[in-house]
């Protein structure tokens, strides 16, 4: 659970700054495969990242559950998160629920756990409110 909810601080907590998104997200896809970078490279050609850092965004997440099923291999995974945009004029709140696959891995000072993230898919990223500062 702690590789998961790692990777979802590293890949989900952004601030405007693009060395920081960019370092935050390199040591977020030491712990995966290919479908998060997937994911990543969709948010980056639909200029998320630029907007981060143009609108003077900051983006945190809360993990809020996490549920593995451990009796059948590769091991399955649930995600219950809640995001905050911080913009200059509200706060955005959001869901996040997302679904992947647990693998055994190495352990190696990029992936501590020994895990790889695999199948790592968005279900769910809604507002729930925004509230004006």
């Amino acid at each position: 659970k702690e590789h998961v909810k790692r990777f979802h601080e590293l890949f989900f907590t952004l601030s405007p700054d693009k060395n920081a998104i960019e370092s935050n997200i390199k040591r977020a896809l030491f712990l995966t495969d290919k479908s998060a970078f997937n994911y990543y490279q969709d948010l980056s050609e639909k200029g998320y990242y630029n907007r981060i850092v143009s609108g003077n965004i900051n983006q945190t997440i809360a993990v809020d559950s996490i549920s593995c099923t451990m009796d059948s291999y590769p091991y399955q995974v649930m995600v219950n998160a809640r995001q905050r945009i911080i913009r200059e004029s509200n706060i955005t709140e959001r869901s996040l629920l997302t679904r992947c696959h647990l693998i055994n891995s190495v352990r190696s000072d990029n992936n501590p756990h020994g895990f790889t993230i695999e199948a790592f898919e968005v279900v769910e990223n809604k507002d729930l409110r925004t509230l004006n500062r």
